[in-house]
């Protein structure tokens, strides 16, 4: 991921600009150029480490419930539970740490996550196992959030959605590596274990963090009540609510994808791992593109994001009983969704430049929130008796409501601020007087 960054200036240039709502004036040195990378890495590993936790329990999700006694349906609750954990962390986390270093806060989070994800893995009931989940889920937003500030800062305002989407490639090339091994682990050796193996991946994440990431004070003016007053941007929460409806429709389907392969495509169970790979390998791949079509639009790159996941949900609603059309389907179904992440959390940083940690955790509870109602949603069709592949078409139901939220209430420019190239795209996309940003 090297070349996504191989423009970096020499050390007596220009320090890059910063991004809205930090200083580097209050003790925080402008990072070094040949300490970009690395502290990109930091970021990204601490995305492995959640990516892995997150998408691994969908894999995992039969074992569970086979341990533990319960229907697959209602053993749908741990993954619920994780993403309400995140739905209220990233704003709550967010606002109360408003004024915290944002180093000190990227640590907190993480060893916070760690200690959840330990408990996860000696969870004595399907209860425990729930409350423990959504524990876990309440540093996740809040640390791509802060972590997204952290990587406009190390990289640049102008490299924002690259910045982003490095971050991101953690989360994806967790479903590449983390998410099979962790299914793998856990249908060989128990899924405690794999549960604990994330715990450990989050130490790890401690020490490079420790390591390779700057001190970041934030700005001198930014407290509590000014990360609240961006919560009555209108721009910020009509983005959320668009990502919320319309990336549930990706985990209507994820959520129950090991019995879709199973029991619908009829694919063996020692295949799911390698199916759940060729969707990190989509979702990674996504990302890297997602990432730099936001740079150039963002609004562009998100309608196509909501456009394509939705042709592909449909897609595989079609051919789903079929292995190589439902594989393929599956794997263009990450590509698309994580255009449709990269861009939602992009767009979220422009509407919410006095509070840039905000708008970006808001898009892990929007996100989350998808990912909720879009379990919640599809186990209850399957409940219903309407199979593995209904609810690929509640998928779709949802991505065209988010498109339509998009379209027709969601083009509003997004605010200037100092050093932030946001409002371009606009000017291409929403049809609006918004002047071309100066050239750089």
């Amino acid at each position: 991921m090297d070349h996504l960054l191989d423009t970096a200036p020499p050390a007596s240039a220009a320090a890059p600009p910063t991004a809205p709502g930090v200083t580097p004036a209050a003790g925080a040195a402008a990072p070094r150029p040949h300490r970009t990378r690395p502290a990109l890495l930091a970021l990204a590993l601490g995305g492995f480490s959640i990516g892995t936790t997150e998408f691994a329990t969908m894999g995992l999700l039969p074992l569970v419930a086979r341990d533990l006694g319960a229907s697959i349906p209602t053993t749908g609750w741990v993954i619920t539970a994780y993403a309400l954990g995140v739905v209220v962390g990233a704003p709550l986390l967010t606002t109360l740490a408003a004024r915290v270093d944002r180093r000190t806060l990227l640590l907190g989070l993480m060893a916070a996550f760690t200690a959840a994800n330990v408990l996860a893995a000696f969870a004595p009931s399907l209860g425990w196992l729930v409350v423990a989940r959504f524990v876990a889920g309440l540093p996740h937003g809040a640390f791509f959030g802060v972590g997204a500030v952290m990587g406009t800062h190390v990289a640049g305002a102008e490299r924002r959605g690259q910045a982003v989407s490095m971050m991101m490639a953690g989360l994806t090339i967790a479903n590449v590596v983390g998410v099979p091994l962790s299914t793998v682990v856990g249908q060989q050796l128990g899924w405690r274990l794999a549960f604990g193996l994330v715990g450990v991946l989050g130490l790890v994440t401690l020490g490079a963090l420790l390591r390779w990431t700057p001190g970041l004070p934030v700005s001198e003016g930014t407290s509590v009540r000014t990360e609240l007053a961006a919560l009555r941007n209108r721009s910020l929460w009509i983005a959320a609510g668009a990502g919320s409806i319309g990336f549930g429709g990706m985990f209507a389907v994820y959520s129950y994808v090991s019995p879709l392969l199973t029991e619908v495509t009829g694919l063996r169970e020692a295949t799911v791992p390698l199916v759940l790979a060729l969707f990190g390998v989509g979702m990674t791949v996504g990302t890297l593109v997602g990432g730099r079509l936001a740079d150039r639009a963002v609004l562009r790159t998100v309608l196509v994001g909501f456009v394509s996941t939705g042709v592909v949900l449909c897609a595989l609603g079609l051919t789903g009983r079929n292995p190589v059309l439902a594989v393929a389907s599956i794997v263009a179904l990450g590509v698309a969704s994580q255009i449709l992440g990269i861009s939602l959390q992009t767009r979220l940083m422009d509407v919410s430049p006095a509070a840039p940690s905000l708008g970006a955790a808001l898009c892990h509870s929007a996100l989350n929130l998808g990912n909720a109602s879009g379990a919640w949603l599809g186990g209850l069709v399957i409940a219903g008796g309407l199979g593995y592949l209904a609810p690929a078409w509640v998928g779709a139901g949802l991505t065209l409501v988010g498109l339509v939220v998009v379209v027709t209430v969601g083009r509003t420019p997004a605010p200037a601020a100092a050093g932030h190239p946001a409002a371009h795209d606009e000017a291409v996309v929403g049809g609006t007087s918004a002047p071309e940003p100066a050239a750089r």
